[in-house]
């Protein structure tokens, strides 16, 4: 890592697949993939709202293993090492369809029109929004409202604060290329996260009385923050498990359907640890931590609040899209 201060780049692929089409990309059950790595939190909210919103059947998804080399993600987890849909060993050839000579980075999550083999889409702060706005004919019965109109401005008010500060905010630390850039974003990140312990010491969700968008976008985070990032990006004041209120909501979250069963920590520690040799030059995995804790009592539900609102949860995962058990929180000592 070179320079002062992470940066990152937003440039992303802006076309949207839209009920009415208009950037040529009708919603349509069946055309697209929806290509992603567990190991990614801006691809787990993709899984995330996917799964809550019961889009399986009308989108399917590939998966990327946990590392990738400076090139591009691969499908080496397939039989064969190529995604059994778009049969691709790598994703920067979907890119590659569509922009020959991409030059800018490969990343997840990416939508792919299945039909073409051509990426349409990586903006994932808007795919997620769209899942919700735009796929609404797909969702399944029950399917809980996680962008509601009445409280978008909130949600994305909200949201601002905790991609700059948060989300992106343990990256600023991790790859920080100075002591002054590493402790300025350092102090950022923790003013950010005690306020948002304030704003959640007696509400059981970030907006509203039911889980939204903006809950699966800071879940994320928090779901890596003791195996990762407290470590491995130096975010060390304390850990989640050390912050009494966003330690419970961070529970509250995983005991709930279509959270915790999208976690794969195994793949998370792997992809950090040995893909950012710039920070972690031997690849060596840490063993800990213990994960059990996950699984502990929150309480939150004292707060109120109904976590899908009028609806109800999503059922289990499908068959294919289960994390495997040596790979999540265990079930017993």
């Amino acid at each position: 890592m070179t320079g002062q201060e992470f940066v990152r780049d937003t440039q992303y692929i802006g076309t949207r697949i839209t009920r009415d089409g208009r950037d040529g990309f009708p919603v349509e059950a069946g055309r697209y993939r929806l290509v992603v790595a567990r190991a990614c939190p801006w691809a787990n909210r993709t899984i995330i709202v996917r799964r809550l919103l019961g889009l399986e059947d009308a989108l399917s998804m590939g998966m990327c293993g946990p590392t990738h080399d400076s090139d591009s993600w691969t499908f080496d987890l397939d039989p064969g090492g190529l995604d059994p849909v778009l049969q691709i060993p790598r994703l920067k050839d979907a890119y590659e369809k569509r922009y020959p000579g991409y030059p800018k980075g490969i990343t997840v999550p990416a939508i792919v029109d299945i039909p073409t083999g051509a990426v349409v889409t990586n903006d994932y702060p808007q795919i997620t929004v769209d899942l919700e706005r735009e796929w609404t004919e797909h969702h399944r019965p029950g399917a809980p409202e996680l962008y509601p109109e009445h409280l978008a401005d909130e949600i994305d008010d909200v949201n601002r604060g905790v991609y700059t500060e948060v989300n992106n905010g343990v990256y600023r630390c991790g790859f920080a290329g100075s002591q002054d850039a590493y402790e300025k974003a350092y102090d950022r990140l923790f003013t950010k996260l005690d306020e948002l312990s304030d704003r959640l010491a007696d509400r059981r969700y970030l907006v509203g009385d039911t889980i939204t968008e903006a809950d699966v976008r800071l879940f994320t985070t928090l779901a890596r923050f003791d195996a990762v990032y407290h470590g491995h990006f130096k975010c060390n004041r304390t850990k989640l498990s050390e912050m009494p209120v966003l330690w419970a909501y961070a529970r509250d979250l995983f005991q709930t359907p279509g959270f915790g069963d999208t976690i794969d920590f195994t793949q998370i520690k792997r992809h950090y640890y040995e893909v950012h040799r710039d920070i972690n030059p031997t690849g060596v995995v840490p063993v800990g931590p213990d994960l059990r804790n996950w699984l502990t009592a929150h309480h939150r539900e004292d707060l109120g609040g109904r976590p899908f609102g009028d609806g109800t949860p999503p059922g289990p995962p499908k068959p294919g899209e289960v994390v495997a058990p040596e790979n999540g929180v265990p079930l017993n000592g």
